[in-house]
């Protein structure tokens, strides 16, 4: 695991933060404001896939969702936790199938939540329904270096 900081910048004043890997777990926050500085799944749109996920340098754990799935609503705080676990290692991002229906139909999604995996721009890995946190590590773990 790298010693690298992470930089997050704050949601309230847009202060740059530099945050030690090993502090992440305590809830950090801004050095100017003190507000919390989470991290949390980035939201794609069919618009931002591209730039988001295939052009990322780092591999990316996109969640297909949708508002009314009830395994959905579950799943998120999983991911929630495990954006902030593998921040610098692991893009976690979120992308509502229905509001981005041509992204959805290119990766053949028919069941939600399906978390797709991708690395380099390449589709590595995919997992449909909500499976526990330990279950989706271990299949990260199979393809990607935490």
């Amino acid at each position: 695991m790298s010693e690298e900081p992470l930089i997050l910048t704050c949601p309230q004043c847009g202060q740059k933060n530099r945050v030690p890997r090993p502090r992440l777990a305590e809830g950090p926050v801004c050095g100017r404001c003190q507000a919390p500085l989470a991290i949390h799944p980035v939201v794609v749109t069919d618009a931002t896939f591209q730039q988001e996920v295939l052009n990322a340098k780092e591999p990316v754990l996109l969640d297909c969702w949708a508002p009314w799935c009830g395994p959905c609503r579950m799943l998120a705080p999983v991911l929630d936790e495990l954006a902030g676990e593998l921040a610098g290692r692991v893009k976690v991002a979120k992308l509502n199938v229905d509001e981005n229906p041509h992204t959805a139909a290119q990766f053949g999604i028919r069941s939600i939540p399906t978390l797709l995996l991708f690395q380099q721009g390449q589709l590595v890995d995919r997992i449909v329904g909500a499976l526990p946190k330990a279950q989706i590590l271990n299949r990260l773990a199979a393809v990607v270096r935490l």
